[in-house]
């Protein structure tokens, strides 16, 4: 079958057929989105409150970025970074005066990013801070989600990240999350060169620490020589209320990672940023990317920033947000079976108190309802839309989430 005369359960059919089996998405199948909104091959209209996990903080296919992405690639789109190109280096001059730093260091994926922070720290750990070649340690937060890859997977502390692919890379050091005495007692190995961590942990079920504890944490990075390097990938881009969740806490990380949001979800664009004592510890020829820095990328990525600082897309998230979890926490008292609710700016969580079919099933019947959202960690579910939606649209779909909740009620 072609075209329109698929049915939704014909294109799910293709993907179990024929693709891997890493993803348990709900059932729905997506052609379209505009705003706050996707649409299935049906037509039905549904309320966005995953946002691509945060990459589409500017709105689904939003007109500027269209028209980015489409004046570029009638010009040019992929050249290498074998040549100079008209694009990068305006691009890193935003990127420049956006966030204070001195360079940048184009990727694609938030997982390259990562990759490259992490080379980059032990790269710094051996040019400047003087460890010994192999000795650097990097400490992570239990709990964290960095992405799939084998230095990630390593990282975690989740077997669904890790079991199965053995045998995992050394030189990470695992301490429990919003907990600064433990930062210190690992701090205290001379060998370690930087700490990873995600100011609020997303996948984790959107996990917001305490006020002080990353300020304690930064301190004590700068007291004994110790790179902070956040993972801003989910966070970033004016999804907390702010440009970075870091802002929220007057640090200024000595590496910033990002990615989703930084091109509005319109194709993969990452960046790692730093000044030079670090940055310039990888030379010509150590590290790279075949797209990283491409000139279709840069400029979708100028007029992502572009517009989420114009369209003041930072404070309608903290406007909005603080809204939506008032609501949230007015339902939470109508209905027992969500224990917590939580979050900061427009991403947000409520942690169930069931297990992790109740989850699902909510989620089930939030999609038939108009409004899609997905489980993490089995009882947790995020809500986070893009942020352009405005105060009625909260209020609305709000509704539909009280409208599912009775609905699960009656069920349990």
């Amino acid at each position: 079958m072609i075209g329109n005369m698929m049915k939704q359960q014909d294109y799910m059919h293709l993907e179990d057929q024929f693709g891997a089996h890493n993803y348990h998405p709900l059932p729905i199948v997506l052609e379209r989105g505009a705003g706050i909104y996707l649409y299935d091959t049906d037509g039905k209209k549904y309320f966005d409150f995953l946002s691509a996990y945060s990459a589409v903080n500017q709105g689904h296919s939003h007109p500027r970025l269209i028209r980015a992405l489409t004046d570029q690639a009638q010009k040019l789109t992929l050249t290498s970074r074998a040549f100079y190109n008209n694009k990068l280096g305006l691009y890193e001059q935003k990127m420049h005066e956006t966030f204070g730093y001195d360079k940048v260091l184009p990727m694609n994926t938030g997982a390259e990013a990562i990759e490259t922070a992490i080379k980059l720290c032990r790269k710094w750990a051996y040019h400047r801070k003087g460890l010994r070649e192999g000795e650097a340690q990097i400490i992570v937060a239990e709990g964290n989600f960095h992405g799939r890859t084998m230095s990630a997977v390593s990282a975690s502390t989740d077997p669904s990240s890790f079991a199965g692919y053995a045998p995992l890379l050394s030189g990470f050091i695992k301490v429990p999350y919003n907990d600064p005495e433990a930062f210190e007692i690992a701090a205290r190995n001379p060998n370690v060169a930087g700490f990873l961590i995600e100011p609020i942990q997303g996948e984790a079920g959107v996990i917001v620490p305490n006020d002080h504890y990353l300020p304690i944490c930064y301190d004590i990075c700068r007291e004994r020589g110790i790179l902070l390097m956040a993972d801003e990938i989910q966070t970033g881009i004016a999804r907390t209320g702010r440009m970075l969740a870091c802002d929220y806490l007057d640090i200024h990380p000595d590496i910033l990672i990002l990615g989703k949001a930084l091109s509005g979800g319109i194709l993969p664009v990452s960046a790692v940023l730093s000044d030079d004592p670090v940055m310039l510890c990888i030379r010509p020829g150590e590290h790279g990317s075949t797209f990283g820095g491409n000139p279709l990328a840069c400029h979708v990525a100028m007029e992502a920033l572009d517009i989420v600082i114009q369209e003041g897309l930072a404070d309608n998230a903290a406007e909005q947000g603080n809204y939506l979890r008032e609501i949230l926490i007015q339902l939470s008292s109508k209905y027992p079976i969500i224990r917590e609710v939580r979050g900061k700016g427009l991403l947000n969580a409520i942690e169930l108190v069931r297990n992790e079919e109740i989850a699902w099933d909510l989620c089930l019947i939030m999609a038939e309802n108009g409004l899609l959202a997905k489980p993490t960690h089995g009882n947790i579910i995020r809500l986070a839309p893009p942020l352009v939606i405005s105060r009625s649209e909260i209020e609305e779909a709000a509704g539909l989430i009280e409208k599912s909740l009775k609905s699960v009620m009656n069920k349990v």
